[in-house]
């Protein structure tokens, strides 16, 4: 890995970890908080972005496993930035195609991006909110095959899915 990729890898890993500290902080009523969280998942879309336009999508052969999720996670949570989020992918799912990058994660962002467009998601991987305690997805396109679709990514039943956000 040359210095300049493993700056880059760096760089993403340390994104990553600014985001999660925002994250386990939790949805804020807080406007000042919400607008900090908006400023940091921006300023990483416009970066992932330009790294996007340097390298394609940032693989684990080139930014090593860590490092490659950490780009996943940017452009999951790149959410006002709808350019962003759909080139990330296209890109991804060339990776994934070319065996370089994860199916389940694709999932995730496909349905991650299908939501914050409007649509009908695939895997019911986005949850819309809880209703007499229990997580509601999103719409799905065929709700009947969610469970079929997701195991063919490696992402467990939605049942066992939701299980763990009911311990959290």
């Amino acid at each position: 890995m040359s210095h300049e990729v493993a700056a880059l890898a760096e760089e993403l890993k340390a994104m990553a970890a600014a985001d999660h500290q925002s994250a386990i902080r939790g949805p804020s009523d807080d406007p000042v908080e919400q607008l900090a969280w908006r400023r940091l998942t921006a300023r990483h879309g416009d970066r992932l972005s330009e790294v996007m336009d340097e390298y394609g999508w940032p693989t684990a052969e080139l930014v090593g496993e860590e490092a490659a999720r950490a780009a996943w996670l940017i452009a999951q949570h790149a959410d006002r930035q709808l350019d962003v989020q759909r080139r990330a992918l296209q890109l991804m799912q060339q990776a994934v195609s070319e065996g370089a990058a994860s199916p389940r994660e694709l999932a995730f962002l496909r349905d991650r991006t299908l939501v914050n467009e409007g649509r009908k998601q695939v895997y019911g991987t986005q949850i819309a909110g809880v209703k007499d305690g229990a997580p509601v997805p999103w719409p799905c396109e065929e709700p009947e095959r969610m469970d079929e679709l997701r195991a063919e990514v490696g992402i467990e039943p939605f049942d066992e899915y939701v299980a763990k956000f009911a311990k959290a």
